[in-house]
Order: structure tokens, then C-alpha cells, then sequence
């Protein structure tokens, strides 16, 4: 046999085998259009032709709102954390909560950018070690603050919400929070890129990606009865399962040796028995869109690429690798697909 006959029978394989993989994915994909649509069938039929749709705008405080925590770890976030803190300040309706925010020793400019915004309900909370750590590490410093916090004021945390940096928060988020979260163990609502126009390409596949996954495939990882992963943002998770995690770990409830943490927390707690929710709702009658996380996403291809790196590493490979594949047909089903 000839090297160009070898060369001719390695493509042949190699073609073999990509198109039983885009023949795998294809199928998933049409599986998932079928539940998808089969459901929203369903629920037109059976749901909304009973009930009126529900709105966040509906959603009233109760007599006795909760105290909700925000986590917002920060490194080298000086351009933006002031802006953040502000805009949620003004932006948020509720009345009952605090924001628990992050900065290393090392990274002075970021710790002034928080100081300079002046509200009693920001909480500055120092990690005494160079940066950058793990954001893990980062959250669980701020669980510790917040456990502070409520010894020192005797005051318990009904959940913890998680944001980043750059995140715009929606005005009903803590309401939706508040009103749900003793329903299930976590709630994720949708996060929706915000587009760069300078950066259509890169930037914009955050957008059609997050489109499909929180616009679609999030509601049928519910409707198949799988657990919730956590985006790491718009998020919340109610005070109890955090501490029973924490229980678990030494105190600490999210997983430091983790590259995706935040995703790891919704399939723990899922792990635990305990629901876990996703939540897609319209904010006001006759308004398009729904209540959600908005933030900014890399718009280079190499902050692009080492984004996805530590995504599909950290979900594909190490969570595989540390959670495995347990779980009911549906739980199993989702992990194996995404």
C-alpha cells in the first residue's frame, strides 16, 4: 500500500468518524426541538388556557421580605465595579439586601473603585491573599463574611444571589428571588449577552450560544427532570442547601480545586433531592423579553478562547470527572449531552 493510499484510508476514518459525531449531535438537537415544542404545546393546552400569564411586575412584597445576600467577587475590575454597584443600587426594587463584594490586597485600584461608592449596603470584604485566586475561593471568602454578618446582626439570609462585574441586574430580580425561593433550592434565571457592536463575530456567539442554551435548552433540562447548573450569574440559592454544602466542605460551599464552581453548585444541590428551578419570565404585560442577567462577554477571540477553554474543561472533562453520570434517565441524558 502507497503512503497516498494511507493518506486516503486516515481521511476516510477521520471522515467516518466526525459525521457519526454531527450525526450524535444532530440527533440531540432535533430531540431536544421535539421536547421543546411538545411542551410549549403542552403548557398553551393545558396551563395557559386555565391561567393568565404570570408577570414579575405581579409579584408584590410579602408582609415580611427576606434578606437576600448579593456575591460579587472582583479582580482587577477597577473600570467597572463602581459603575456596577451604582446602576444596581438604583436599579434593584427591594428594599432588604446587601452586597457582598470581593478584592484582593494586591489589587488596591479595584478596593478604592468599591470604597467610592458610599451605601451601607455594600460590604467590602478583603481576601488577604494575592490575586488572582479562584473565584471560588473569592465566594467562599464572601460566605464567611456573610456568616459574619448574620451572627453579628442575628439576622439569617433567606438566599444568596451571585453577579459579576459587569453584570446589569434587572429591577425585579430580587423580587422574583424572594417570592420563589422557597419553592426550590436554586433558581437561575436567563443571562443574556449584551452585543458589541465592534466585535460581531466573536462577541455575537455569546449571543446566539446563550440564545439556545438559556432560551431553550435550560427549560428542557427541567421538563426531562435533570437539575439546574448554575450560570454563575442571576442566580440564586437559598440559604439552607448553601450551608449544607458549606456542612460538607469544611465551611466551604463552593469548590475551590473547581474551574466552573458556580456550574458544580446546581448539580450538588440537585444531587441533595432538592429542586432546582429555572424561572423565564415576562417582566410587565405587552413588554417583549424577560427578566434576566445582562452582562458583557470577551469580545477577542483569545479571552474568547480561554473563556470557552476553561468551560468545556471545567464542565466536559473535570466535572465529569469529579460528579460523574448519576442521577435519574433524565439527569443522565443531560449530562451526557450538555
Amino acid at each position: 500500500m502507497s503512503f497516498a493510499d494511507v493518506l486516503t484510508r486516515v481521511a476516510a476514518e477521520l471522515a467516518l468518524f466526525a459525521g457519526a459525531g454531527f450525526l450524535l449531535f444532530a440527533i440531540n438537537d432535533v430531540l431536544v426541538d421535539l421536547i421543546y415544542f411538545v411542551r410549549q404545546v403542552w403548557r398553551s393546552l393545558t396551563i395557559y388556557s386555565r391561567y393568565p400569564r404570570a408577570f414579575a411586575s405581579y409579584f408584590v412584597f410579602k408582609s415580611d421580605p427576606g434578606f437576600l445576600a448579593i456575591f460579587v467577587p472582583a479582580w482587577d475590575e477597577a473600570a467597572v465595579i463602581a459603575s456596577m454597584l451604582r446602576a444596581t443600587l438604583s436599579r434593584l426594587d427591594y428594599d432588604d439586601y446587601r452586597i457582598f463584594v470581593g478584592h484582593y490586597r494586591n489589587d488596591p485600584a479595584t478596593a478604592a473603585a468599591i470604597a467610592s461608592v458610599d451605601d451601607c449596603r455594600i460590604q467590602p470584604v478583603l481576601v488577604d491573599a494575592d490575586g488572582p485566586t479562584t473565584k471560588a475561593d473569592c465566594l467562599n471568602h464572601l460566605y464567611d463574611a456573610l456568616v459574619a454578618h448574620e451572627t453579628m446582626s442575628g439576622r439569617p439570609a433567606k438566599a444568596v444571589a451571585l453577579h459579576d462585574a459587569e453584570d446589569v441586574v434587572h429591577p425585579y430580580e430580587l423580587r422574583i428571588f424572594d417570592a420563589l425561593i422557597d419553592r426550590a433550592a436554586v433558581i437561575q434565571l436567563p443571562v443574556l449577552p449584551l452585543p458589541d457592536p465592534g466585535s460581531r463575530w466573536v462577541s455575537g456567539h455569546y449571543c446566539d450560544e446563550f440564545a439556545e442554551a438559556h432560551m431553550k435548552e435550560l427549560v428542557v433540562r427541567e421538563a426531562v427532570g435533570a437539575a439546574i447548573p448554575l450560570a454563575g450569574v442571576g442566580c440564586a440559592i437559598s440559604r439552607t442547601p448553601l450551608a449544607r454544602l458549606a456542612a460538607m466542605a469544611d465551611g466551604r460551599p463552593f469548590a475551590g480545586n473547581s474551574m466552573t464552581e458556580d456550574y458544580e453548585v446546581g448539580l450538588r444541590i440537585g444531587a441533595l433531592g432538592l429542586k432546582t428551578m429555572f424561572v423565564r419570565i415576562p417582566a410587565r404585560p405587552g413588554e417583549r423579553g424577560v427578566v434576566a442577567s445582562r452582562g458583557h462577554f470577551p469580545s477577542t477571540f483569545g479571552s474568547a478562547v480561554r473563556q470557552k477553554a476553561r468551560w468545556l474543561g471545567g464542565i466536559a472533562l473535570a466535572g465529569w470527572d469529579r460528579l460523574g453520570w448519576s442521577g435519574g434517565l433524565g439527569e443522565r441524558y443531560r449530562r451526557r449531552c450538555g
